[in-house]
């Protein structure tokens, strides 16, 4: 099995730049967040339903804006994210709003090392499965950290849009739909504030909806449902419109922007 400790190095180094960085842009917009603002879209909490009372773990939590939104909603939250520095604002957050979520620090891979704990939810959402090389232990994790009859739910990018390499605000098709071999990326700026001058250094993987979907049929979990959407909820990729609804489309739309699996522990 391949060493990918390299990677994920490369990758955190990043993440904990991009967290200031981040914290200060207005596509995160942290005052109207600090204000009550929900950091969440409308459809997840559709998927997810009452969460009041309910044990949630979020994965790649960043500095946990997502994680404390589900908190303010009354679920007992506990997010994972690689970045010393995003645990680190999350915690903080976490204080400054009197909430009672926790936060741990290590690679979501080896998050069953850290969490010992099971789990009525597992969330994530949107560039969380391209850091990773192979979704097998990813599934076999959320199986082991979630109750028997729990929920899993995510809602990411898709597979389609990471086909493309969006070098100087063009998209040029690139890259293998389900490609194996990890691809290198550096670049100025981050998709929060385009115009930083921050560099990003990353690694990433390709992952089709069948690689997906059966990591977690194998892992022991049964799907309810798999949604593709044309729309995307943020202005991270060239050419995106915005709608009346707040959300964006590309402005020529020939594929899906994002995807939404929900499914349940047998």
């Amino acid at each position: 099995m391949k060493d990918n400790t390299n990677y994920f190095d490369v990758n955190k180094a990043t993440w904990n730049k991009k967290v200031d960085v981040h914290a200060q842009s207005d596509m995160y917009n942290m005052e109207a967040f600090k204000a009550g603002k929900t950091s969440l879209m409308p459809y997840e909490i559709k998927a997810l339903g009452h969460v009041n009372g309910k044990s949630l773990l979020h994965l790649q939590c960043h500095f946990g804006q997502d994680t404390l939104s589900w908190s303010r909603l009354g679920a007992k939250c506990v997010g994972v994210d690689l970045s010393d520095e995003g645990v680190k604002l999350a915690q903080q957050l976490n204080n400054d709003l009197k909430l009672d979520a926790e936060f741990v620090c290590c690679n979501v891979l080896d998050t069953s090392k850290h969490v010992s704990k099971t789990f009525d939810i597992v969330f994530t959402s949107y560039g969380t499965i391209g850091w990773l090389p192979d979704l097998k232990p990813w599934a076999k994790m959320i199986a082991e950290r979630l109750n028997v009859g729990g929920t899993f739910y995510i809602v990411e990018f898709h597979p389609i849009i990471w086909m493309f390499d969006y070098i100087d605000g063009v998209s040029k098709m690139k890259y293998h739909y389900n490609r194996k071999e990890v691809i290198y990326d550096e670049y100025e700026g981050t998709y929060a504030n385009q115009s930083s001058k921050m560099v990003s250094k990353e690694y990433g993987w390709n992952h089709g909806l069948s690689e997906i979907i059966n990591a977690l049929i194998e892992a022991g979990l049964d799907i309810e449902y798999l949604n593709e959407y044309d729309e995307s909820p943020y202005d991270v990729f060239p050419d995106l419109v915005k709608l009346d609804n707040g959300m964006y489309k590309l402005k020529d739309q020939l594929f899906p922007m994002l995807f939404e699996i929900k499914a349940t522990k047998r």
